[in-house]
Formats: structure tokens, sequence, C-alpha cells
């Protein structure tokens, strides 16, 4: 088996880009260990409505990182506390929805430190009925990755935050998150346990016990292809946020000159159908007027701002600034 050190990057679009290159380019007869911890961002999995598993205005303020996975299942919160790690490997019948294969080593390691976990329903790893691991595979040709969360230190106050969507009604066909009782592994170690890093030496011991190792260490050329790859689909909104499926949204304000609610449908390319407005307010203009003008938008915060740039709100909502609209838009 080949070990993989990302060197170490804490960018997720780069993460997810080298784990895609790898399955794609690198030793396809063999199998790859790779890790990876990255900063504060929300991976979103590959057939998730994105605006339904994130809290728009707190992502934003707080400068986390959005970005859809290859993988299904739900979406989970990364940061510095959480490590990340991914077997590629052959797509054989063994292999592909045998969770229990890959993360046999974690929770080895795991039971030796004194963590009570084991493999949960599917694809969970628990410790005392708590979700400490969250894992997902997908296939690309002959290979395959099986990848997993491991919540050593995180900041889970965050989770429930970023995680919690502002009030809105959504009508879309994509797999909606479940959300679980969740719990750091550091909860079950005695005090002053080791750091992250250590704990990850303590997984690739363990394999290495029982498949040698040997390192692959990615040349230049490997990693202009990663960057490449990273800006064309991980750093795009397209993936990220138009990727997901058509959905229906409906949102509602109360402003000094009324009530506003907002229907929108918007397309599986992450534009908006149409808008209709709703509500006690009062305007100067016929607000079909607006409603035509967002037509055929993007449906993301800059392309909002930017077709509304010189439209003076309060001609079809008295007294409301043009942010209020966009809040209540996204």
């Amino acid at each position: 088996m080949l070990f993989v050190e990302n060197e170490p990057n804490k960018d997720p679009r780069i993460n997810l880009a080298i784990e895609e290159y790898l399955i794609r380019n690198v030793a396809p007869k063999e199998e790859v260990l790779l890790f990876y911890i990255n900063q504060p961002s929300i991976i979103i999995g590959r057939n998730q409505n994105t605006i339904q598993e994130i809290n728009v205005d707190y992502v934003r303020e707080h400068d986390i990182i959005v970005v859809r996975r290859l993988s299904g299942g739900g979406a989970v919160y990364h940061d510095f506390g959480n490590l990340n790690f991914s077997f590629i490997a052959p797509n054989s019948p063994g292999n592909f929805h045998n969770f229990q294969k890959f993360t046999q080593p974690v929770i080895q390691v795991l039971t030796k430190m004194g963590v009570p976990a084991e493999l949960s329903g599917r694809n969970d790893i628990l410790a005392n009925g708590k979700k400490i691991s969250g894992n997902a595979q997908y296939v690309s040709g002959p290979r395959m990755v099986s990848h997993g969360t491991l919540l050593w230190n995180t900041d889970l106050s965050v989770v429930g935050e970023a995680l919690s969507v502002k009030q809105a009604k959504i009508e879309s066909k994509g797999i909606k998150s479940i959300r679980s009782r969740v719990a750091n592994i550091t909860e079950f170690l005695p005090e002053n346990p080791p750091d992250i890093m250590t704990f990850r030496q303590h997984i690739i011991d363990c394999v290495n016990s029982q498949t040698p190792l040997r390192e692959y260490v990615l040349n230049d050329v490997d990693w202009q292809n990663i960057q490449r790859l990273s800006q064309e689909r991980y750093q795009t909104w397209e993936w990220n946020f138009g990727k997901s499926p058509a959905f229906g949204i409906q949102r509602e304000t109360r402003y000094v000159g009324g009530t506003v609610e907002a229907w929108l449908d918007v397309s599986r390319g992450g534009v908006i159908n149409q808008v209709k407005f709703y509500g006690d307010f009062f305007g100067q203009r016929d607000v079909s007027e607006l409603e035509a003008a967002l037509a055929g938008c993007r449906y993301a915060p800059s392309a909002l701002q930017e077709r509304l740039e010189g439209v003076n709100i309060s001609h079809y909502f008295v007294s409301m600034p043009l942010q209020d609209l966009l809040n209540l838009l996204y």
C-alpha cells in the first residue's frame, strides 16, 4: 500500500482534488492511504442541495469554505480538530460497501487508546452511542474511495451553527442530512490526550503493521494537475452550488413597510426560473417588474446583488434597503 503525504494542505478544495487525482492517475493497481486536515469548511454530499444544508449567513460571516465532494451521504463540518482519512482501493465486491474493512484499523487504534469505538449501522463509528466518525464511498472506473472523518477535537458549537439552515421552506429532491448526536474522541480519553498528528501516526503505524506502507511523493507535475483540478472543479460555484438538484424555496420577512414573502423556483443549474413576491407591503411600481428582472439570475449572493445594482428597491417595497431584500432572497 502507498502512503501519500499532502504536505500538509489545509484547503479542502485542494485536499479533495488530491484524492480525486490519486484515484484517477496514481498506481492504478495499488491501494493508497491519504490523510488530510481541513480549515473550517462544510463538505457537501454529491447529491445534496447546498442551500438546504448550510446556514448561509453564518458561513459567510465566518469565512467557512463550502465545497461539494464526489461521494454521497450528508453534509459535514471540518476544522483543524477533525482528521480525515481516505483509502483508495480496487473497486471489487469485497471492497465496495465494506466499511468494516476500511474502518477496522481506525477502530483498532481507538480501542487500544481506551475509546469504546464500534462500527454502527452502515457507515458510522460510535462511542457510547455518539457519532465520532462518518464514512462514505464512491467509485471511479476500476477504483473506489472509502473516506471518513474523525472528530478529534472539533469545535462542536460551530457545527450546530454552520449546519443550521435559516428559516425557510425548501422543496428539493436532494438528499437531506440526518443530524446525529456527535462527540469528540478526546472526550473519551484521559486528561492531556496526544495531539491530532500523533493520533494520525498511530493509525499509520497500525495500517503499516498489517500492510506495509511505501511513501509516494507527489512531484511537480502531480501538483500542477492537482491545482488545475481544484480550480476547474472544487473552486467553482457551478460545482459547489450549481450542481444542486432543482428546488423551490419560500422565505418570509417582516420590515417597517410590512410583510414580504418570496417564492423562488431554481433550476438544477442553480439559475432562478421564476420569483414571486407576496405580502401586505406597499410600492409605487408593479412588483412583477422586479420579478422579471430576477428571472435567469444565478442563485448566488454576488449575482443577485449585481442584478439588483441600480434598482431602486423602495419603488417596489417602501423603505426596504437592498440588503434586506438580498437577505430575504438568499
